[in-house]
Parts: structure tokens; C-alpha cells; sequence
């Protein structure tokens, strides 16, 4: 295994080892690409006071994210069509987590499915829910989640509309790829993808095929798939689904103010401060920028978790110190996965920790609840000053 020391070396092993198709999906936001990238820049504006003389003996880097134990404040995010980037990714992205101590979260469009990934590790895992028009279906999944024994629900807010993403509209983007002689290039020179592949147990959408009627091949998948995001999401579902489910909820996707307010009116037990990877609307403001904000409005009354971004253990005590609880990574662990598979997943969150804890100590705290606006010098106008 080569020594890695930072994500961006997991990133560049990442690009050479995955076809270009599924590295684009990854590696790619909507439109011009501006709230992608602002996404991990705006980090760099935030800056650690270091803390000399005192002791740094007996540190840990363990929190809680809705009352579970963590190894550290960060989950793996639902990453759609993980089971591509690497054969049976979900399957080796939850394993990896569930070994390291932190939540890993099935995409509803995952490679495999909710009873694959139950029956391969042996932790509660969270599920991510899409909300569909059929609704029949998306009954359906909440149930099989909780026949999983699934310990939290993840409704995703910012999906009712599918973000133009250029690159996978020129790849032309499915799952499993859409065979072109350029794709055959690209795969003969990809062996350890093709070979992941090749002993993958599922190709195609898990949680899908074989449970939608009607659905025989890859184009009647991607025209229902194409049809099937709810546009009428509203509160007032989101409530009932709330209601379904029963159990604890996060919802994914705030990037305003009033939306938490509403998140918390709805019961919601954390929300995420996303703005779905910079893949939704470009031109939003980064997730990091819009945290402020929302701690104002919401901090003290509801768990804030914030995702978009992170490629360090310094991004997530930023996030931290902003006011967040506790913090998700994707493409952060998709590289790994991409790139060495479970181990390269474990070597994602190996990173991590260790970058937060050196930090820590660096800046004379011991443990994750010291972590507060004080460890930070914040610029005057990070959060913006806009005209009415």
C-alpha cells in the first residue's frame, strides 16, 4: 500500500485507477462549478489561534451524533452509485465505517441494496431517502429500512429537481456505463476496477430493480428513474414521512435560515447544512459560509451537522467550531474507495482523525466538546454582507 498522508493523495491515486465516467461524477458540481468549488476554498478563510504550555496528555478525538457513540464527529454521506466507483462500494465503504466507529449513510440510488449491505455488517447503519411520486415505493423502502434495522432515516431536501451536471450529460452517465469505444479504452486500462467489477455482486440499483414493476432493463430504469423525484415535497410530507419512519430524522440539504426554522417545526432530530456537494444550484453559498447563520436561527434547539466540503480533519473542526455537531465526508471517502477499496476507505478516515487530533493538540484542547468559536480566527465579513 503507498504511504498516504493526505486525501488529495487518495484523490490523485483515485483519478488514474476509475474510469473517467464515474471520476467526473464524483469529481464534478452543476452548471459553472462556482459553489462546488467555494465548497472546500471558503475553509481556507478560516484560520487556529495556537495554544502553547498545556497538556495534551489523554486527547480524544470520540463525540456523539444523534446519541451515537462516534470514533470521531463524522459520518460517511450517501454517495449515489458507490457500488461504480468500486465493486460492491457500499458494501466495502460500510464495513470500513462500521470498523473505524463512525455512521456510514445508504444513498437510495446505491449499486447495492439496503439487505445487501444488512446482511455484510453487523451495526445499525443510516439510510438516505429520496422522496419519489410513487409513493407506494418510497413506503416500501422506509419499511425495508427499518427491516434492516436501519438507526436513522436521511431525507434528502434538495433533489426534487435533478442539478445539470455537463460532465456526466457528455459521459453519458448510467449504471451499469453505457458501452462506447472510448468507455472500452478507458476500461482496458482500469484492471483493478475491472476486477472489482467483475466480483461485484450487483451492478445495477439495488433498492430499485426488483422492487418497481415494470422495470426489466437499463432503460426502463433511467426513464423512471428520470420521472420519479417528487417536486411536490413540502413540509407537510416531509412531516408524514417523519411519522412513517418513527424513529430518529435527519434532514439533508438546509442552506437557509427560515428552511431550519422549519426543519425544527417538522421534529426534525438534526439537519445537515448542504448544498448537495455543489451538484444543485450553482451560485449557492458553501455550506461552511451559510453555518453561521443557522446556528443563529436554530443552534440551540436542534443538532446541526454540516456537509460539503470536507477533505480534512482541520475542515471539521472548522465546522465544529462554527457551531456544527458533527460533520459528513463523500467525495473524501470515495476517493479512497476509488483508489484501494475498504482499505483506502479506512485510510480516508485514518487521515482525518489523525489531522484533527494533531490539530487539537495544537491548539491546546483535549476533547471534541473544547471545540468552540474561540480556537478561531474568523474573518469580519465570512458570512457575507448583503444589500437589501
Amino acid at each position: 500500500m503507498p504511504v498516504i498522508t493526505e486525501i488529495e493523495e487518495l484523490k490523485r491515486l483515485y483519478r488514474r485507477r476509475v474510469p473517467k465516467m464515474f471520476h467526473d461524477y464524483c469529481e464534478s458540481g452543476s452548471w459553472t462549478e462556482q459553489t462546488f468549488r467555494e465548497n472546500s476554498s471558503d475553509f481556507d478563510k478560516l484560520y487556529f489561534r495556537q495554544r502553547v504550555a498545556v497538556d495534551m496528555t489523554g486527547r480524544s478525538t470520540k463525540s456523539q451524533m444523534i446519541g451515537q457513540d462516534v470514533a470521531m464527529p463524522v459520518a460517511l454521506a450517501p454517495v449515489g452509485s458507490t457500488g461504480m466507483q468500486s465493486g460492491d462500494g457500499e458494501i466495502k465503504a460500510a464495513r470500513a465505517a462500521e470498523k473505524f466507529g463512525v455512521p456510514f449513510t445508504l444513498s437510495t440510488m446505491s449499486i447495492n441494496s439496503i439487505e445487501d449491505v444488512a446482511e455484510a455488517t453487523t451495526k445499525p447503519f443510516w439510510f438516505q431517502l429520496y422522496t419519489m411520486r410513487d409513493t407506494d415505493f418510497t413506503a416500501r423502502l422506509i419499511e425495508r429500512a427499518k427491516a434492516a434495522n436501519c438507526s436513522a432515516l436521511v431525507i434528502t431536501l434538495d433533489l426534487q429537481i435533478l442539478g445539470q451536471r455537463h460532465k456526466d450529460l457528455k459521459n453519458g452517465l448510467s449504471a451499469p456505463p453505457k458501452i462506447s469505444p472510448r468507455l472500452l479504452w478507458d476500461l482496458a486500462t482500469k484492471w483493478r476496477w475491472d476486477k472489482s467489477m467483475a466480483q461485484a455482486k450487483r451492478r445495477n440499483f439495488g433498492n430499485i430493480v426488483g422492487h418497481v414493476q415494470g422495470i426489466s432493463d437499463l432503460a426502463d430504469l433511467g426513464a423512471w428513474t428520470n420521472e420519479q423525484f417528487d417536486p411536490t415535497l413540502d413540509w407537510d410530507k416531509i412531516a408524514k414521512l417523519k411519522e412513517q419512519w418513527g424513529g430518529p430524522v435527519i434532514l439533508k440539504g438546509i442552506l437557509d435560515a427560515e428552511d431550519a426554522k422549519m426543519a425544527l417545526k417538522v421534529g426534525a432530530d438534526a439537519i445537515v447544512v448542504s448544498n448537495h456537494g455543489g451538484r444543485q444550484l450553482d451560485g449557492a453559498l458553501s455550506s461552511i459560509r451559510t453555518l453561521p447563520a443557522i446556528m443563529d436561527a436554530v443552534g440551540d434547539q436542534v443538532e446541526v451537522h454540516l456537509d460539503s466540503g470536507i477533505r480534512s480533519g482541520q475542515d471539521v473542526m472548522k465546522a465544529l467550531a462554527l457551531g456544527a455537531t458533527g460533520t459528513y465526508i463523500g467525495r473524501a471517502f470515495i476517493y479512497g474507495l476509488g483508489a484501494m477499496g475498504e482499505a483506502g476507505v479506512t485510510r480516508a478516515l485514518e487521515v482525518i482523525q489523525r489531522e484533527m487530533d494533531i490539530s487539537m493538540a495544537l491548539c491546546g484542547i483535549k476533547t471534541v466538546d473544547q471545540i468552540n468559536r474561540d480556537i478561531m480566527l474568523v474573518p469580519e465579513d465570512f458570512e457575507g454582507r448583503w444589500q437589501d
